[in-house]
C-alpha cells in the first residue's frame, strides 16, 4: 500500500540561495538545542529537548541552492511506545525558483500516519517551516525553540500530556448520501471555491495544492491537499490558522479536513470528518455548527444542483 509521507510547501519572497542558507541554519529555525555541523556535507549534528526528544542526523545530500537531505542516524522519543521511531527517515527539502519567489518543498520521508507520532510531529514540522523558517527566510529571524524551553515544543509537551487525559475525543463527522456518482461528488468536493468561500486564494484540486481562505478577520487558514485519491478520498492538511474568537487562534494548524467518498447501494456516501475538531477544544461548538452548514446544506447542494451556497467575496 502506497505510503504518504509528511510533506509542505512554501513560497518565500527570497533567492534560492537565501533560502538554502537559511535552511541549514536550524538553530536559527528549528532550535537553539543543536549542537554539531548542519551545513556541511556528512556533517553531524545532535538536537535535544530536555528528556523528551533526542535525535542525531547527517547531512547526506547537498546540491547547492537545490536540495539539502539528513538522514536521521539515532532518536528518541518519551511519548511513543516505539522510542526510536525517526531513525532511517530523511528530512528532505527541495528549492525551486518559481517567478521571483522560491518554492521549498519540505518532506519528512518516512513519517507517515502509521507512525504513532504522525499527528505531533506534523503539527510540529507544519509550525517550523511554514511559520518559523518562512520567517527567518523573508525577516531574518525566526521562532526557533529556546535554550530556555519557552519556545513550540513546550506547547507540544503540555499537548501531549492533555491528550492523555480522559477527554471526549472523537473528531467531528458529517455524512450525506446522494444518487449523484464519487466522480460529481469528488469534482464537487474539490471546487472548494463553489461551497465553502469565494474568499480563496491558490488551488484545490491536486495533490500539493495550497490554498488560503479569509472570513472577514474572523477567520484564515492555510491548507494543502496531502492525499488526493479520484473518487474516492481528499485530506487537506491545516498548515497555518487563525481564529481571532479563540484564545488560542492557532487552533486549527495541525488539524486534518478528510473527505471519504464511499459507493453504498448504488448510491453515494460522502463523509467528512475534521480530525483535531474534538469536543474538548475551544472552537468545536462554533465550527463544528459552521462545518454543518457547509456539508450538509451547500457542499450536498453543490453535489445534486451543481451550485453550492459559499460565502460570497461581498
Amino acid at each position: 500500500m502506497a505510503t504518504q509521507d509528511f510533506t509542505t510547501t512554501l513560497l518565500v519572497n527570497a533567492t534560492p540561495a537565501a533560502a538554502f542558507t537559511a535552511i541549514t541554519n536550524m538553530r536559527g529555525w528549528w532550535s537553539e538545542q543543536i549542537d554539531g555541523d548542519t551545513e556541511n556535507l556528512n556533517g553531524l549534528f545532535e538536537y535535544h529537548y530536555k528528556d523528551v526528544h533526542y535525535c542525531k542526523m547527517q547531512l547526506v545530500e547537498r546540491v547547492e541552492n537545490e536540495k539539502l537531505v539528513w538522514l536521521v542516524l539515532d532518536n528518541y522519543f518519551k511519548f511513543t511506545k516505539d522510542k526510536q521511531e525517526w531513525i532511517g527517515t530523511h528530512l528532505i527539502f527541495e528549492l525551486a525558483p518559481k517567478g521571483k519567489q522560491t518554492q521549498i518543498r519540505f518532506t519528512h520521508q518516512g513519517l507517515v500516519p502509521a507512525y504513532e507520532c504522525f499527528d505531533i510531529c506534523q503539527k510540529a514540522w507544519s509550525n517550523y517551516a511554514n511559520n518559523s523558517l518562512h520567517s527567518l527566510i523573508e525577516t531574518g529571524k525566526g521562532q526557533p525553540n529556546t535554550r530556555e524551553d519557552d519556545g513550540f515544543n513546550a506547547q507540544l509537551v503540555e499537548e501531549w500530556r492533555q491528550q492523555e487525559q480522559p477527554k471526549a475525543t472523537t473528531a467531528l463527522r458529517i455524512s450525506f448520501v446522494t444518487d449523484k456518482t464519487a466522480q460529481v461528488a469528488f469534482d464537487a468536493i474539490n471546487n472548494v471555491r463553489g461551497w465553502w468561500t469565494e474568499n480563496l486564494t491558490g488551488n484545490t484540486t491536486q495533490l500539493h495544492d495550497v490554498f488560503e481562505v479569509q472570513f472577514a478577520d474572523i477567520h484564515y487558514s492555510k491548507q494543502e491537499l496531502v492525499q488526493v485519491i479520484p473518487n474516492v478520498k481528499v485530506v487537506w492538511l491545516v498548515t497555518n490558522s487563525r481564529l481571532s474568537f479563540l484564545s488560542n487562534p492557532a487552533e486549527w494548524t495541525g488539524t486534518r479536513v478528510c473527505f471519504d467518498i464511499i459507493p453504498k447501494d448504488g448510491k453515494t456516501e460522502v463523509t467528512f470528518t475534521h480530525e483535531g475538531l474534538v469536543p474538548a477544544i475551544e472552537c468545536y461548538d462554533a465550527c463544528s455548527g459552521a462545518w454543518g452548514g457547509y456539508i450538509n446544506g451547500s457542499l450536498r447542494k453543490l453535489v445534486e444542483t451543481g451550485t453550492g451556497e459559499p460565502t460570497t467575496k461581498e
